[in-house]
C-alpha cells in the first residue's frame, strides 16, 4: 500500500501542473451561459470584405482540426514542457477570459451564414451539423483563430521542437487554414479574425516578448 502511495506521490509531483486546467470550470459554464442567453440584441458583425469570400465548404476539414490542434499541443506540452505548458495555458486561458468578458458586456453575432446550400457532399453535411450545434453568436474576437495562432507560438518557443521543420512548418500552414476556414464557412467575420489576431499579439507580447528578448532565435519566429 506505501508502494502505490509513493507512485501517486511522485505523479502528482510530475502532473503537479495539471491543476490548470481546472479552468475549464470557468471557461464551459461561462460560455453556455452566453451561448443560451446571447439569442437576440446582439450587434451584427460585418465587413464589406466577408462579401467578397466566398463559402466553400471543404473548409470544414481544418476548421474541425482546430480541436485536435488543441488537444495535441497542450498534451504533448504537458507530458514534455512544463514551462512551455504554463506559457501556452496563460496565453490561451487569458485570451478566452477576454473573450468570454467582450461577449458578455458586448452581446454580438453574425449574419453571413447561406440559407440555402446548393451543393450536397459529406463536407456540407459536416457543415450543417456545425450549424446546429455552434450558434452564430458570441464571435467576437474568433477563438478559433486566436487559439491556433497560441498554439504556432507555443510549437515556435518549445525547445524540444526547434529543430524539427516539419513540425515548425506544419504547424504554421495548419494555423493559416484554420484561419482562413472560419471565414470560409461563414462562421466568422474579417472584424472577428483581425480582433484574434491583434488579441494574440499583446498576448504574445505580455507572456513571450521577454524569452524572446533573451533568445534572438525565437525573437526571430514568425507570429
Amino acid at each position: 500500500m506505501s508502494h502505490i502511495f509513493k507512485k501517486l506521490k511522485t505523479l502528482m509531483h510530475t502532473y503537479s501542473h495539471a491543476w490548470v486546467l481546472l479552468y475549464a470550470f470557468i471557461y464551459f459554464p461561462w460560455f453556455t451561459y452566453l451561448e443560451r442567453h446571447v439569442t437576440d440584441n446582439y450587434f451584427v458583425i460585418h465587413s464589406i470584405f466577408d462579401d467578397y469570400i466566398p463559402f466553400c465548404e471543404y473548409f470544414i476539414i481544418p476548421y474541425l482540426l482546430w480541436f485536435a490542434y488543441i488537444a495535441v499541443t497542450l498534451g504533448y506540452l504537458f507530458f514534455n514542457d512544463k514551462q512551455g505548458f504554463y506559457k501556452a495555458s496563460a496565453i490561451m486561458f487569458s485570451g478566452m477570459t477576454i473573450f468570454l468578458i467582450i461577449c458578455t458586456v458586448f452581446p454580438n453575432g453574425l449574419n453571413l451564414r447561406p440559407e440555402v446550400f446548393t451543393r450536397d457532399n459529406f463536407c456540407i453535411e459536416l457543415v450543417k451539423r456545425i450549424y446546429q450545434t455552434d450558434t452564430p453568436t458570441n464571435v467576437l474576437p474568433s477563438l478559433h483563430v486566436y487559439n491556433s495562432i497560441c498554439c504556432y507560438i507555443a510549437i515556435s518557443h518549445c525547445e524540444k521542437l526547434q529543430h524539427s521543420r516539419l513540425i515548425q512548418k506544419g504547424s504554421l500552414v495548419l494555423s493559416i487554414l484554420i484561419i482562413m476556414s472560419t471565414m470560409f464557412l461563414k462562421q466568422h467575420s474579417v472584424v472577428d479574425v483581425v480582433a484574434a489576431c491583434v488579441m494574440a499579439y499583446f498576448m504574445y507580447s505580455l507572456i513571450y516578448a521577454q524569452e524572446g528578448a533573451k533568445s534572438p532565435r525565437l525573437a526571430r519566429q514568425v507570429i
